[in-house]
């Protein structure tokens, strides 16, 4: 099973992203994103490379849902 996870964008260097999650960091490629993110950005990553940028709200909502039916804390 494949899972994307939402990150926030905490700071780009390059084509790098460097994203957090539930106090998880990481960095992710930005190669073949839709839209060039900025920094407070949300993004769907998977497999190391970020997929398409998300608005905050998306982002968090859909955190909220991980954290419900994983019983994980990624958000506060």
């Amino acid at each position: 099973m494949c899972l994307a996870v939402p990150m926030e964008i905490m700071s780009i260097e390059d084509n790098v992203a460097h994203v957090e999650v539930g106090g998880v960091k990481n960095q992710v490629r930005l190669d073949i994103i839709d839209e060039p993110p900025q920094v407070g950005d949300f993004v769907i990553v998977h497999a190391g490379f970020a997929l398409r940028r998300i608005d905050r709200e998306e982002g968090l909502e859909t955190l909220k849902l991980f954290q419900e039916g994983l019983g994980l804390e990624l958000i506060k």
